[in-house]
């Protein structure tokens, strides 16, 4: 799947919208994904992480590049 957690696996799942008429329309809830430098396996790579992941502290955050002075 393209838009996956890559620590815990969760993605997007699918149903309805359901109307005060009880119509049924099809909808997609995502999880709220986040692009972030972590460190994997020694070095540092940008993966894409799921914010409950993150706040858990499932995902080590890698440290900041040489800023510029």
């Amino acid at each position: 799947m393209a838009r996956t957690c890559e620590i815990c696996g969760k993605h997007s799942s699918v149903g309805n919208n359901v109307s005060h008429a009880n119509k049924k329309t099809k909808r997609l809830w995502r999880p709220n994904l986040q692009r972030i430098r972590a460190s994997v396996n020694g070095g540092a790579k940008r993966i894409l992480a799921c914010t409950r992941c993150i706040r858990s502290g499932k995902v080590v955050k890698a440290p900041v590049r040489n800023a510029a002075a």
